[in-house]
C-alpha cells in the first residue's frame, strides 16, 4: 500500500467491542451501517433454514483480520449471523468511511473486493472437501486450513494453535454428528497426526496431514503480490 492509503486506513474511525463466546456479534437478517473486523479470537457465519431455528450449520470460520461481514457493506439484509467462538474482540468500521474509501482509494477498494474473493475461494473449499473427502480427512483439511490462517496473522506458530469448537459445532461445520466427529479427531490421534486436548491442537505431521486432507493453501491466496 502507498503512504496515502496507509494514512487513509489510519484515519478511519472505529469501534471496539468484546464479545463471549456463544455472543451474537452480528445478528441474521439485520442491516448494519457498518462493518466488523475481527482482532482477536475466532467467530463462526451460522445460518439457519426458514422455519427450522434449531437446525444450524456453520458455513465460515473468521479469524483475525477477517471483515466479517463487508457483505453488509453492498447487501440489503444479511442472510446468517456472525457468533463468538470463544471469546473475541473486534472493531466497527462505519460504512460511511467504506464509501468514502471506495470513491477516492481504488487500491484500498481492490483489496477490500480482493478480501470478499478469498471468503468466496474459501466457502467454495469446504464445498469441495465436504463432497470428496471422508471424516478424517475432512476434519483435517479444516485443522490444516485454520492452522494456515492463524499462521499467516500471527496467532499460531510451531504447530500450535487454539480451536474453542465443542464437538458438537465441529458437527455443524462439517455435516457430521457429535460422534462421528469424536471417531474423526479420535483417528487423527491413532495416527500421530495431531495431539488434540480441550481447544489446544499440536500438529505432529504436517506432512502427514496435509496429505490426508489434500490441502493446498493455494485458495487463500498468501502470496504477497502486487494487485
Amino acid at each position: 500500500m502507498s503512504p496515502n492509503d496507509l494514512d487513509r486506513l489510519r484515519a478511519v474511525k472505529t469501534e471496539q467491542a468484546s464479545y463471549g463466546a456463544g455472543e451474537t456479534i452480528v445478528p441474521a437478517n439485520a442491516s448494519p451501517n457498518r462493518s466488523c473486523m475481527m482482532l482477536r479470537g475466532l467467530s463462526a457465519r451460522s445460518n439457519r433454514l426458514v422455519g427450522r431455528p434449531d437446525d444450524r450449520v456453520i458455513t465460515a470460520l473468521h479469524v483475525p483480520g477477517d471483515f466479517v461481514d463487508l457483505h453488509a457493506f453492498v447487501l440489503s439484509k444479511l442472510d446468517h449471523s456472525i457468533v463468538a467462538v470463544g471469546p473475541v474482540e473486534v472493531e466497527y468500521i462505519d460504512h460511511a468511511d467504506l464509501t468514502e474509501i471506495t470513491r477516492n482509494f481504488p487500491h484500498l477498494t481492490r483489496l477490500l473486493w480482493m478480501a470478499t474473493m478469498i471468503d468466496a475461494a474459501i466457502h467454495r473449499q469446504w464445498l469441495i472437501a465436504a463432497a470428496s473427502l471422508r471424516s478424517s480427512a475432512h476434519l483435517a483439511h479444516l485443522v490444516c486450513e485454520v492452522y494456515t490462517r492463524l499462521n499467516a496473522v500471527g496467532a499460531a506458530s510451531d504447530g500450535q494453535f487454539q480451536l474453542p469448537l465443542l464437538q458438537r459445532e465441529l458437527a455443524d461445520i462439517l455435516g457430521y454428528s457429535p460422534i462421528h466427529v469424536n471417531r474423526a479427531v479420535r483417528d487423527l490421534r491413532d495416527r500421530g497426526l495431531i495431539r488434540w486436548s480441550g481447544p489446544d491442537i499440536t500438529i505432529l505431521d504436517w506432512k502427514g496431514l496435509t496429505t490426508l486432507a489434500r490441502f493446498d493453501p493455494a485458495y487463500l491466496d498468501l502470496e504477497r503480490v502486487k494487485r
